[in-house]
């Protein structure tokens, strides 16, 4: 009997409490608001939520007495602040940053070491403004444990759609790289060969919870090996990669900077390339007739550029040689994509950056001669059509989740107003500003 009552009480208790959790209710105040970077702002705007909601916006500075339900509605005064959705960086390796002996972190490095660290770096994204990110490979533990934890409340973190492994070729970029056999068997589920085994290793990945499925098509700079950035997969395996993964309801990315392979990861149906360095008019009229997305990543090219100039002996000569080779052209590829009416989503490849640094992306942007409405457009609306979250995020309106920012300036007047953001909420929690990131891996700055 006395059992019985303990579990109605704790019963009546959770019941008391789910009910009252309900009901957390925050009215923002928002002096100007860009609610979706597609139309013009709007001026004194209220926006209500609901534990996680956006209920409704309204006009005008609306008090909790006037919202029904919400009399202990706490508010939040943005009067003088510019008001839109969080950003969303589509191109992240939220578990690592640069380092120096990181040959011997891959062989040592545990995946639960990863996972913390992925909590850091997730939460020095968030600071920056960044509430949803697209992590495109990284150790398929520790990413997908990170994604659940943050779904379940268990840590917080901006919202994270995972690859798991990205896919490569024997030798090709995101394969070991020289290690032996027994330290790096073949095959692992990240390296295929031949049209069979990219069909198994798009499948193993969404066995173990990819969101989408991410292929090197051509090489890349921080492959430690002197294999270009030409076309590593074939057509014939780009073709059975993407097949594999539409067939099972994911999209697929593919890193791409060579013009031949770039453009053979647009024929097998990618939706989406990432870097895209070496594209041409030609190539973008091929993007435009596809449909994908460009995912420019210009900080990526910035950052390898100067650490190679600033630092030499960093990178072994091979990644040296590529990444002053590839970091100076990739604005004009973007430029080109951009005047031929490419789609373009918003992305980093933060952790080639340091992690917080994400909207530095929007500065380099511009620079490549891209709108700050295009860029703001690239990094709510597009980002999250391409990440499938447009029921969720990318505009502030009714039966959204609220992830909302604020700067003190006019993005739309000044893009580098995003670099200090000065109020940040994810999923209706307001993240607190004021920690400062730990400096775990010194680099020359930005």
């Amino acid at each position: 009997m006395f059992r019985k009552i303990l579990i109605t009480a704790a019963m009546t208790i959770c019941t008391t409490f789910s009910a009252y959790a309900a009901e957390e209710w925050k009215i923002i105040h928002a002096g100007t608001l860009l609610a979706d970077a597609r139309e013009q702002v709007r001026i004194e705007q209220s926006i209500i939520i609901r534990n996680s909601e956006i209920i409704e916006v309204r006009d005008g500075y609306v008090t909790a007495g006037q919202v029904s339900g919400a009399a202990s509605a706490k508010i939040i005064d943005l009067k003088g602040q510019f008001v839109m959705s969080g950003l969303i960086d589509s191109h992240t390796h939220i578990l690592s940053q640069q380092e120096a002996n990181r040959r011997e972190i891959r062989v040592t490095r545990s995946s639960e070491l990863s996972t913390l660290m992925g909590v850091e770096f997730g939460m020095r994204t968030l600071r920056a403004g960044f509430t949803s990110i697209r992590n495109v490979g990284g150790d398929r533990n520790a990413i997908f444990a990170l994604r659940d934890a943050i779904n379940q409340g268990i840590v917080m973190g901006p919202r994270i759609k995972a690859a798991g492994q990205g896919m490569t070729p024997t030798g090709g970029h995101g394969d070991g790289g020289g290690f032996r056999d027994d330290i790096f068997p073949h095959p692992h589920s990240g390296v295929c060969d031949g049209a069979a085994e990219c069909r198994k290793a798009v499948r193993t990945q969404i066995k173990y919870g990819a969101d989408h499925i991410k292929y090197v098509a051509t090489g890349g700079v921080l492959s430690m090996t002197a294999t270009g950035t030409g076309q590593q997969f074939t057509d014939e395996e780009q073709i059975a990669l993407v097949q594999a993964a539409h067939a099972m309801g994911r999209k697929v990315a593919a890193h791409a900077h060579g013009k031949i392979g770039l453009e053979a990861a647009l024929r097998a149906g990618v939706d989406s390339i990432e870097h895209g360095s070496y594209l041409d008019e030609e190539t973008a009229d091929l993007f435009v007739a596809t449909g994908a997305y460009l995912v420019p990543t210009l900080i990526a090219g910035h950052t390898v550029e100067r650490i190679a100039t600033e630092r030499p002996d960093f990178y072994i000569p091979e990644v040296q040689q590529k990444a002053l080779e590839v970091g100076p052209v990739m604005k004009n590829a973007l430029r080109i994509a951009y005047d031929k009416g490419v789609k373009i989503a918003f992305g980093t490849d933060a952790g080639v950056n340091d992690h917080g640094t994400n909207a530095y992306e929007a500065v380099l942007m511009n620079e490549a001669g891209m709108p700050e409405r295009a860029i703001l457009i690239s990094a709510t609306v597009n980002a999250a059509d391409l990440m499938s979250l447009t029921d969720i995020t990318g505009t502030i309106e009714a039966g959204k989740d609220a992830d909302i920012i604020a700067v003190s300036g006019n993005p739309l007047e000044d893009i580098a107003t995003l670099l200090a953001p000065s109020f940040v909420m994810a999923r209706g929690t307001e993240i607190n500003l004021d920690v400062p990131p730990v400096d775990l891996f010194p680099w020359p700055k930005i």
